[in-house]
């Protein structure tokens, strides 16, 4: 595919994303006002993040990762008859599997509840809370993996508008489940916050019906029968059982920083989750519809022997991440306070949530261009059926988060907690000093900065890359305009007052002209240093 293509591929489906990532920001909106931060919200967040942990595994991760360039390969060299039987055979092994692991975290649910709870264990009605959410959103799992399928088939046709707007169901019925289904359950908060369970339930069941009309669109809507023997599925699960790693290391990261997060101070999983969700805007509107766009494309030169064409659709890839993640870095780096205020602080939300939350952003926000190259880089793996250097990559990367979690856990604990605290206990401590969640996102982004390295490394030894002419001149352009972009944001922030002291539509219009001046900025500075809307499309 020629970069034109990619682009017109990435902006069909970035535009989509960019719907459900900012109704993602409304659902949390929502949630937040609705029902503050505090360990019933916490309670909710853990029991999505689990499955929502697998999702990203699956939807985005290891089984896209390891079944496009199958699928491709099919499609590409075989009849359409084969392709529907790989289709069929896939759907029924994945579904097969995943109704057993859905089967077994409902039956696990009460210990699975007690790895990632945080003194509920103490409380059987929490801890109880904990269970039923667990119950609820675990299905999820099932129907957004067959999504997830359907998407992966749908994008090697290159339609990628409904898969990228299918998330935006999710987002609807968790806004009608705080707004409208919550109120109906009535009693306490603990009854009202499963109404956020049975949503992501039925967003499970709705994402799955609404890609159904398009797979018959292509003649791939087939009943799904099972097929471990199949050689294509066999190819899926052997590419996919190291993806699982090599593909998904932020996300198991993430998730290990839930296990941790519990045992910090109420209200570190809301305040972690919703920083995630201001990484989730830039990096899943391009970082993943990168990724996304770009793996069919290496896939279909790898298999045509096209050594030209894989390079050049990779060195496009790699400038267009750095065009847009390098600036959403610094901006959320120095506008967090003033977007979480502006978007979160109403009615449950406090300012000292806001400060809380601003902590979380800082750490992950640091990573961001590694989070979004990632997703540019491992194609490269992926697209020639390699898998065993992202599972290098992503073991040495997981292994350093963990280590860089409990060494600057250490840090924050001695700089950061006062001795009166520090004489009650190392746990009890660590319980009631908020703020130590800082550790979490700076240790995460430390390690996807590792993971690219690694993987940069390898790559580099495989000569399947040539970099293009023209590097050294973009990367000054990118800095110069970056520099005088961070110049602006901090003349502006000088000038305004401070965000508390706001109400809130002072806030929208502060915020407006602090986002606007920088991404003027930088965008007439690119311009003004010999950059072309032309240059997106590459040669």
């Amino acid at each position: 595919m020629s970069s034109p293509k990619l682009l017109r591929g990435l902006l069909s489906f970035s535009s989509m994303t960019m719907v459900s990532r900012v109704l993602g920001l409304v659902r949390d909106f929502v949630v937040t006002t609705t029902f503050g931060t505090n360990a019933i919200t916490d309670a909710f967040w853990v029991a999505f993040r689990v499955p929502n942990f697998l999702r990203r595994l699956f939807a985005e991760g290891s089984f896209a990762t390891a079944f496009v360039p199958v699928f491709t390969e099919v499609k590409e060299t075989r009849s359409h008859a084969e392709l529907r039987e790989l289709m069929a055979r896939t759907a029924g092994t994945l579904g097969g599997i995943l109704m057993l692991v859905t089967a077994l975290a409902l039956i696990f649910a009460p210990q699975l509840a007690s790895v990632f709870s945080s003194g509920v264990d103490t409380d059987p009605v929490k801890q109880g809370l904990l269970v039923d959410l667990f119950r609820l959103t675990f299905p999820f799992l099932l129907f957004v993996s067959l999504t997830a399928l359907a998407g992966g088939a749908l994008n090697s046709f290159q339609r990628f508008a409904m898969p990228a707007l299918t998330p935006v169901i999710l987002n609807l019925c968790m806004i009608a489940g705080a707004l409208w289904l919550a109120p109906r359950l009535g009693g306490t908060p603990e009854k009202q916050i499963l109404a956020l369970g049975w949503a992501v339930l039925a967003a499970g069941i709705l994402q799955l019906l609404f890609q159904l009309p398009s797979l018959k669109g292509i003649n791939l809507l087939t009943l799904p029968r099972w097929g471990w023997t199949h050689p294509g599925v066999r190819k899926v699960m052997t590419l996919m059982v190291p993806t699982l790693f090599g593909s998904s290391v932020a996300q198991i990261n993430l998730l290990l920083d839930t296990v941790i997060a519990a045992k910090l101070t109420d209200g570190s999983q809301s305040w972690l989750s919703l920083a995630d969700r201001f990484l989730e805007l830039p990096l899943g509107v391009f970082g993943v519809a990168l990724g996304t766009v770009i793996l069919p494309a290496l896939a279909r030169h790898h298999v045509s022997t096209d050594r030209e064409g894989f390079s050049r659709s990779l060195d496009w890839g790699l400038r267009m991440t750095l065009l847009i993640s390098v600036p959403a870095m610094l901006g959320l780096l120095f506008l967090a306070e003033p977007l979480i205020a502006t978007i979160f602080q109403h009615g449950q939300f406090s300012a000292f949530d806001t400060r809380m939350t601003a902590l979380s952003v800082y750490g992950l926000s640091f990573g961001l261009p590694a989070f979004a190259l990632l997703k540019v880089v491992l194609p490269a793996f992926y697209a020639r059926q390699d898998t065993r250097t992202p599972v290098r990559a992503g073991v040495a990367a997981l292994v350093a988060n963990m280590v860089f979690n409990f060494a600057l856990l250490a840090v924050l604990y001695q700089v950061m907690v006062p001795d009166e605290l520090k004489a009650q206990g190392v746990m009890t401590a660590i319980g009631k000093q908020p703020g130590l969640h800082l550790a979490l996102g700076i240790a995460s982004a430390l390690s996807s900065y590792l993971n690219l390295g690694l993987l940069w490394y390898w790559l580099g030894k495989t000569d399947v890359y040539q970099r293009r002419p023209g590097w050294g001149g973009y990367l000054v352009r990118l800095l110069v305009a970056c520099v005088a972009m961070v110049g602006v944001l901090l003349a502006l922030l000088h000038w305004l007052p401070a965000f508390s002291a706001m109400g809130v539509w002072e806030r929208i219009g502060a915020l407006a002209l602090l986002v606007g001046g920088g991404g003027a900025t930088y965008g007439v500075a690119m311009l003004a240093m010999g950059f072309r809307p032309r240059d997106l499309r590459g040669h």
